[in-house]
Order: structure tokens, then sequence, then C-alpha cells
């Protein structure tokens, strides 16, 4: 069940057919409840601090992913409470690896999108970032 109202709704196997993607998302999210801010999440394990999956854009979403799960439900959140994710790269060339772990963590959510080439982030072994909103229903 979705939490929140997503207004377009779509998939990107529709909106950009020539890419591989399969991300659920929508235009607008309307959202009643305590709202979770996730601070950009890399390729970083939480607990040891250790990079991982250097130089794989892919696996850094992964573990990007896995860590925006444990900290939502750390904070009482779930994944289908995300609203908005913003996306950062360091070369478009990886979009598409990324948006597919990505559309694989939030099938069904639907959540508002925004996608960032940038020209690094804060160490030179991160090829990807992501932070997430998230609204615990009233």
């Amino acid at each position: 069940m979705v939490a929140h109202t997503r207004i377009r709704q779509f998939n990107t196997a529709d909106t950009y057919p020539e890419q591989k993607l399969d991300n659920d998302l929508c235009q607008v999210v309307v959202a009643r409840g305590a709202m979770v801010f996730v601070r950009g999440q890399i390729g970083q394990d939480l607990d040891s601090s250790a990079s991982v999956a250097v130089g794989d854009a892919a696996g850094q979403a992964e573990q990007a992913m896995a860590n925006i799960a444990m900290l939502l439900k750390e904070a009482g959140a779930e994944l289908e409470h995300v609203t908005k994710i913003t996306i950062y790269l360091v070369d478009p060339r990886y979009r598409e690896a990324v948006y597919r772990v990505v559309g694989r963590w939030l099938k069904g959510v639907f959540p508002v999108s925004t996608g960032i080439v940038v020209s690094a982030l804060a160490r030179p072994e991160w090829l990807v970032e992501i932070d997430a909103i998230a609204v615990i229903p009233d």
C-alpha cells in the first residue's frame, strides 16, 4: 500500500524507453506526518566507515540504499514512506546502473526524484550519493 498521495505516477520504462530503467516515480507527493530527513548516503559501511564497492557506481548505490533503509528503520520509518530522493552522480554514464539499483529498492513507492551530476563528492572514491526525505504518516 502506498503511504501517501502520489500524483501523476509513471515508470521510467515508459518515459525513457531507450534506457533499461524500471523506476516508479511521480510528479507530486502529498504527505502528512512526521518528516524524516536522511543525510546523503554513499558507498560506505555505516558501522565501520569503510568505503565499499570502490570503482563500482551500482555497488555504491546498493550500499547507499541499504544505509537509507537501515536509517529509516532506526527512525521508525519504512521505504514506503519515502517522498523525495536526490541522486548525485560524478559521471552521467553511471545513471542507468545507479537508477536500476534505486528503482529496485523503491519499487511501488513512487517518490519524486531529482538527479544531479556534480564534479566531485567528498572523497574521490565516491561515485554516487543519495539522500532521502520520508514522512511517517499520522
